[in-house]
């Protein structure tokens, strides 16, 4: 097995350290006991935490030098011109990518179980850390949101490792996992696939590449373990209820009732996300009480059908859902739970996706009769007229566009007692929303 040469070195810099996945990085290294430090463009709540926990961070454009760390860890959102990339390579410091080094990290453990798909890999990573914690299991966990009560990261032993794995430039097919999810296929960053033929491939090759693999029942990859709705699924739910948005059903393995399962967070996509979890931590022998247990402790991920606030009493719930099949299913559950009317405010996440997708998001949203389109967050893209949200919204008949966060305070005024205002997108919005709260 090739040396781990970073495990003996104790000094880190992080380019990027305010992102979810570095941020919980920077945790779990500071976990043991290494010296950590990092640098971001914008401040945030990751970069806030971290320097609350004693971290170095610093924010902005100004040059801070590496010289003084032993490995340096970046993003993929940097440049080759980064300059303290540039200054790395001078140095000839010890480099990796993000998604290099969390395999690196990857290896330190027992077991590694990483979970993929287009949508759904935060929460069902964070559902399977509650199935661990609740069978006293000694694992970490690195999920791509903050689960209200074990953060992003959540460290407690090196037997398993649970982690989301992000096909953004194949980065998951770095991963090795004994255990690999692939949640679904449904076509997203395409811009570095060019098609989705393209995209299902790469899922292939992750679940190929996984020591045990599960999969949706009936999609474009097939695993050795399926769950899903159909009855050829290994795990699928029965006698599924819902109450006011929250479900519950019976859990199968095969032709055997496993037991009730009863969630804790809105929409039917969570069933599905249940089944995985179920089906990933039945292959690793965890008993069905302590499943049932993790389960219901589960109270939700920050940014998924979370409520923030409240305007004219309208409760304002803010999900990071930003590619249309998850916009459509974040609807279906808003509009179970709302008595009256429903705004909708939207921001594009990457000129390449609206580009790429631009019919479904149209499609997904032209239904809605009070929608508001906030500018696109660019994230580590260049302007796209024809991927813009001014496009966008200009398709869409009674959408109105707006990068003005006074527009976005009248927006939310419209509401009154009975509606519900839902904030969509995964950019700034979220942010930008609470400010405007």
């Amino acid at each position: 097995m090739q040396k781990r040469i970073w495990e003996n070195l104790n000094s880190f810099y992080m380019i990027g350290i305010g992102g979810v996945s570095m941020s919980g990085i920077a945790k779990y290294l500071v976990a043991k006991g290494k010296t950590v430090a990092g640098s971001d463009i914008v401040a945030g709540d990751y970069t806030a935490e971290l320097i609350k926990d004693g971290i170095k961070v610093s924010v902005g454009s100004a040059y801070d030098s590496v010289a003084a760390y032993e490995v340096v860890i970046y993003t993929d959102a940097v440049g080759e011109n980064n300059p303290q990339l540039a200054e790395a390579k001078m140095l000839k410091k010890l480099i990796y990518s993000r998604g290099q080094f969390l395999y690196e990290l990857s290896r330190t453990f027992k077991t590694v179980v990483a979970v993929s798909g287009c949508h759904g890999k935060t929460t069902c990573t964070a559902m399977l850390a509650h199935i661990f914690s609740a069978s006293g299991k000694e694992f970490c966990s690195h999920i791509g949101g903050r689960d209200k009560t074990l953060s992003n990261t959540y460290y407690c032993g090196n037997s398993y490792f649970l982690t989301e794995a992000c096909e953004y430039k194949k980065n998951f097919l770095l991963l090795k996992p004994d255990l690999g999810v692939v949640l679904n296929t449904d076509a997203d960053h395409l811009e570095c696939y060019g098609n989705k033929e393209n995209l299902i491939a790469a899922y292939g090759q992750f679940l190929a590449c996984s020591g045990t693999s599960v999969s949706l029942c009936g999609d474009k990859v097939t695993g050795s373990i399926t769950f899903g709705y159909g009855k050829n699924a290994d795990y699928r739910a029965k006698n599924i209820k819902s109450i006011g948005g929250v479900y519950s059903f019976i859990a199968m393995e095969g032709a055997c009732e496993l037991g009730n399962v009863k969630l804790a967070v809105y929409g039917k996509h969570n069933v599905l996300n249940a089944l995985a979890a179920i089906a990933a931590a039945r292959s690793l022998s965890i008993p069905f009480r302590y499943i049932k247990e993790g389960l219901a402790a589960f109270s939700g991920v920050e940014r998924r059908f979370e409520i923030i606030g409240t305007v004219n009493g309208a409760p304002v719930i803010a999900d990071y859902a930003h590619h249309p099949n998850e916009i459509s299913e974040t609807l279906k559950t808003a509009k179970k739970v709302t008595a009256g009317n429903l705004y909708v405010v939207f921001q594009p996440h990457t000129y390449s996706r609206t580009k790429n997708l631009f019919k479904n998001f149209v499609k997904v949203l032209s239904p809605l009769k009070n929608i508001l389109i906030y500018r696109t967050f660019a994230a580590r893209e260049y302007f796209d007229d024809k991927g813009s949200a001014l496009t966008l919204s200009q398709s869409i008949k009674k959408s109105k566009y707006t990068d003005n966060t006074r527009d976005l305070s009248d927006f939310f005024s419209l509401a009154e007692k009975g509606d519900t205002i839902l904030v969509l997108g995964a950019g700034d919005i979220y942010d930008l929303a609470k400010s405007v709260l």
